[in-house]
């Protein structure tokens, strides 16, 4: 387009600078602008008079709808976040240079570092793993499913690689798949936490309550702390309604109770009763709840549920 063609914008704040547009796979609403970004492509969604019924943006193949009144202007390609690996550079300090990227959710970037001290020998189960690690946070389910087998390839005694394996598994909802990968995680380390809370989550999500119960108990007992870390950004039971939901939290509480956590026990009996556990009469009968039951802040939480009346 020449520049005595070149529609006058709407509003000039509008639009987005190159430098707003991130090195990972994102996308960015900004006003009147879009800016969205994968390694070689950021797009301009400009207002104009120019009619486009769709965009396809390649390689993600994602179909962008436009109005008849914008219209596209394609940027140079993106400069690098980081510098590329240096050839001088150690299996382990490209490693560690990768690890410090994922954490910064240069993912592309750290893709390049683990790539490069997996081609200087490094450690060949570790890094694949890592690798799937991060194409699993990019939700490149396929690549990630690659990276773990090829991991357990290179090691199959590696737990780790089985249970991201199995995450996929569970990401993609192929639960019976994800059982069996966690089982053999735990296999070879019975002392993950994570695994035996990863296989409870897949047991829930399957409806298979009692030995979901199991392995969440297995779980607490090695560590008290897992369902908290979960939370935060871990693997959690995908329930397909309130009434699941509702039985999961009940379920926890009752656990947490079981051990003695009290605080953790009201907080999960507290979303239970949120979330409207249809049998919250249990807890007076349930012999885990039995000490909790002595708690005050029990009898507080537990007359909270009964509707008040007023005149």
């Amino acid at each position: 387009m020449s520049s005595g063609s070149k529609p006058e914008l709407a509003k000039q704040n509008s639009s987005p600078s190159v430098g707003n547009c991130g090195r990972m796979a994102s996308v960015e609403l900004v006003a009147l602008g879009v800016c969205m970004s994968y390694r070689k492509a950021c797009l301009w969604i400009l207002s104009t008079s120019v009619s486009l019924s769709f965009l396809l943006i390649s390689p993600t193949a994602a179909l962008a709808q436009v109005s008849h009144s914008e219209q596209v202007q394609i940027a140079p390609p993106l400069m690098r976040a980081v510098d590329p690996p240096a050839a001088e550079a150690t299996a382990a300090e490209l490693e560690q240079q990768a690890d410090q990227l994922r954490a910064e959710k240069l993912y592309l970037d750290a893709l390049d570092y683990y790539h490069a001290a997996l081609n200087h020998k490094g450690n060949e189960a570790h890094l694949l793993n890592k690798i799937g690690i991060t194409e699993l946070l990019m939700q490149r389910y396929r690549d990630a499913r690659k990276s773990f087998e090829r991991s357990i390839r290179a090691d199959k005694e590696y737990a780790d690689a089985y249970n991201n394996l199995g995450v996929i598994y569970y990401e993609t909802k192929k639960y019976s798949s994800a059982i069996k990968e966690y089982e053999k995680a735990i296999k070879r380390d019975s002392n993950s936490a994570s695994f035996f809370n990863n296989l409870g989550a897949a047991l829930f999500s399957k409806r298979s309550f009692e030995p979901a119960v199991a392995a969440y108990q297995h779980a607490l007992e090695l560590d008290p702390d897992v369902f908290e870390r979960t939370s935060r950004g871990g693997v959690q039971a995908q329930l397909p309604s309130p009434d699941d939901r509702a039985r999961y939290d009940y379920t926890v509480a009752k656990l947490y109770a079981k051990m003695g956590f009290s605080d953790q026990s009201l907080e999960y009996l507290r979303k239970a009763m949120e979330a409207g556990y249809k049998d919250l009469k249990s807890v007076y009968k349930d012999e885990e709840f039995a000490q909790l039951r002595k708690n005050p802040r029990f009898t507080e939480l537990m007359a909270s549920s009964t509707p008040v009346i007023t005149n």
